[in-house]
């Protein structure tokens, strides 16, 4: 299980996970992009019983959703989420599979160019691709 990957899609997500609401939602899947935020509600359902019952653990969370970007808030949420799945190799097991599965394959509405995806319809940038900006039709 690679915790740092883990870390690294809930952080941004966490904000808006221990905020759900309609407006946390639509702001989520706007911030990180649709496919890592079905990726993170899925992640977190089956996480945050185990963070609740942990003082330590909630608290790290609870940090890194006022802070998502913050390294060492991140390394204290690697620590906890480290422990949690430690002893639940059943659930690392579901997680890691969550983490591992095939993202949804993009639609002929989008287009992506320069590194960011936009809306064929509207032109509007709908999200941001990590990587040189080659096109892809």
């Amino acid at each position: 299980m690679d915790i740092a990957l883990l870390v690294k899609v809930l952080a941004p997500c966490l904000p808006f996970l221990i905020k759900v609401g309609n407006k946390a939602v639509e702001g989520a899947s706007q911030k990180v992009g649709e496919d890592v935020w079905n990726k993170a509600k899925a992640i977190w359902a089956k996480l945050d019983p185990k963070v609740e019952a942990k003082a330590a653990a909630q608290e790290a969370a609870a940090d890194v959703a006022k802070h998502p970007e913050d390294e060492d808030l991140q390394a204290s949420l690697r620590v906890q989420l480290k422990k949690i799945l430690e002893t639940d190799t059943a659930l690392a097991a579901e997680i890691t599979q969550i983490l591992q599965a095939k993202t949804a394959q993009p639609t002929g509405d989008n287009f992506q160019m320069q590194g960011k995806s936009y809306d064929q319809s509207t032109f509007k940038q709908v999200g941001k691709i990590e990587g040189k900006g080659d096109v892809n039709l």
